[in-house]
């Protein structure tokens, strides 16, 4: 099977943390939240900030395993969270197809779920995003990530 990321978005934590900031902005109107549910891994350092900025002290996790290396696979649940979201802020790094978003929304179907960035095919899923980045698009974290030589652009557009 060929490849389906035919680009990359390098994200630094800066950026990381102005757009986890910017949806802190947005959704700083739609409280009192009780609390943030951080979708594990990548929504922890987004939820962390989020919190921080909106004043949220309650951090709790669903936890769910969907991709090795860049390969989804069958998500499965490690770890869930009580109740129907009711008053809670669901956080994510991404939405990309929306498998793990659907699962989420399935437990919590009252909460509100927002993430940083967003794929068009998982876009219905959440209820508020920053960046819109195409589906063919991998976005390289901070966290998965370290600084290395990368080829100008225009050497993968040159004719052999």
């Amino acid at each position: 099977m060929s490849d389906p990321y035919q680009k990359f978005f390098p994200v630094s934590w800066d950026q990381l943390h102005r757009d986890a900031k910017a949806l802190s902005w947005r959704l700083a109107s739609g409280g009192p939240w009780k609390g943030v549910v951080a979708i594990t891994r990548g929504g922890l350092v987004p939820a962390h900030i989020i919190s921080r900025e909106l004043d949220i002290r309650v951090i709790d996790t669903i936890c769910i395993a969907s991709y090795d290396d860049q390969t989804q696979r069958a998500p499965k649940v490690l770890k869930s969270v009580d109740g129907d979201g009711e008053g809670w802020l669901i956080i994510d790094d991404l939405v990309d197809t929306g498998q793990t978003g659907r699962i989420v929304r399935e437990r919590l179907p009252k909460a509100h779920f927002a993430t940083v960035y967003a794929k068009p095919a998982g876009r219905e899923i959440v209820d508020t995003f920053i960046t819109e980045v195409s589906q063919d698009t991998w976005i390289l974290f901070p966290w998965d990530t370290e600084p290395q030589y990368v080829k100008p652009i225009s050497a993968n557009h040159r004719p052999d």
